[in-house]
């Protein structure tokens, strides 16, 4: 946490816009045969053929979304990209281009946009997507990132959130809520710093749910998958906003109703040791956690047998009519009414 107070600065207005756009993208090379043209002209060209096109768009705002306290400015560039291509993976589609937009304050020099730039460049190339293009443009208060991320599908592929029928399977992948109790640790160790600028942390305890919440993955793996296993999902959503919330938007979405049980959704050990630590209720951090860009999907009973031992899915439930509501089946064996409680940008 501790910052150099000499290394070089070099103001964005030295170099103007279209100089800073020449200068962050001289060494962006192109890999989708679907990419025409990039960047450098008034708009990207993009050839699909028979394949249709998935869109979408996240806007992430300093103070709201992300916390440059703990947040370092390259891990911030690729979990944006994250973040925009886990939506195409939840569309049963495959990621290939993105755009970048960014407003940015004077407190920022050319060498911090360029380490946010390295995250961004670094996730494209992990993930294999081309940037094509996006705008700069000065905020007055602080740093705003804009992606949107463009992908490909064979129709019959594509999986929106209003397929899901009755006694379909609620399946997820990976664990959930490391991500969110990686934030809570964060921001505990920032109000110790606070207090003592000298205090260094030794987080290598929390180092798992730390780097879900700093450097989180997609999962671009998922589509391919369940190819190979002949599984085609019915419905799908990706887990941004908190598990429940998620579910409740299929469930919405498809007309119809749901039973999650407790015991069936998964954690990881270190996000049981720092629940208990912390003193919270591991389900409420699963249901109303946000960030871990895991898919949820539902798939039909038949399918049952194709993914029941594969280690990467977890069968968290399954939908029912929608007259007989959407509940969290306990431990004891309780139901009770699932809830939204996930996380809204809006009212934060």
């Amino acid at each position: 946490m501790l910052e150099d107070k000499n290394q070089k600065r070099t103001s964005l207005a030295e170099l103007g816009e279209f100089g800073l756009i020449e200068h962050l993208t001289k060494n962006i090379t192109i890999n989708q045969e679907t990419t025409i043209k990039s960047i450098g002209d008034d708009a990207a060209v993009l050839d699909f053929n028979d394949k249709k096109v998935v869109v979408s768009t996240d806007l992430l705002v300093e103070g709201v979304h992300f916390d440059l306290a703990y947040m370092p400015l390259k891990h911030l560039g690729y979990k944006a990209v994250v973040a925009n291509l886990s939506d195409i993976c939840a569309m049963n589609a495959k990621p290939s281009q993105i755009t970048v937009s960014l407003a940015m304050s004077n407190r920022f020099p050319l060498e911090a946009i360029e380490e946010l730039y390295e995250g961004i460049q670094l996730a494209a190339k992990i993930y294999n997507v081309d940037i094509i293009g996006g705008d700069t443009t000065s905020s007055q208060k602080g740093l705003i990132i804009s992606i949107t991320a463009i992908g490909e599908a064979i129709l019959d592929d594509i999986t929106y959130r209003s397929g899901a029928q009755p006694t379909d399977l609620l399946v997820v992948t990976g664990d959930i809520g490391a991500a969110y109790m990686g934030l809570q640790v964060l921001e505990r160790e920032k109000q110790v710093f606070q207090v003592n600028p000298n205090n260094q942390p030794d987080l290598e305890q929390y180092s798992y749910l730390i780097e879900r919440q700093l450097k989180p993955e997609a999962r671009t793996d998922i589509k391919e998958l369940l190819s190979k296993l002949e599984v085609k999902p019915t419905s799908m959503i990706d887990i941004s906003d908190g598990l429940s919330s998620e579910i409740l938007h299929i469930c919405k979405q498809s007309n119809v109703g749901c039973n999650l049980y407790e015991d069936k959704i998964p954690a990881d050990p270190q996000l049981i040791n720092v629940c208990e630590e912390f003193n919270l209720d591991i389900t409420t951090i699963a249901l109303s956690g946000g960030e871990d860009y895991e898919l949820l999907f539902t798939i039909k009973m038949e399918d049952f047998d194709k993914i029941k031992a594969n280690p990467n899915f977890s069968i968290i439930g399954h939908i029912v009519e929608e007259k007989e509501g959407n509940h969290l089946i306990t431990r004891a064996n309780t139901k009770i009414p699932l809830k939204a409680r996930g996380w809204n940008a809006m009212t934060e």
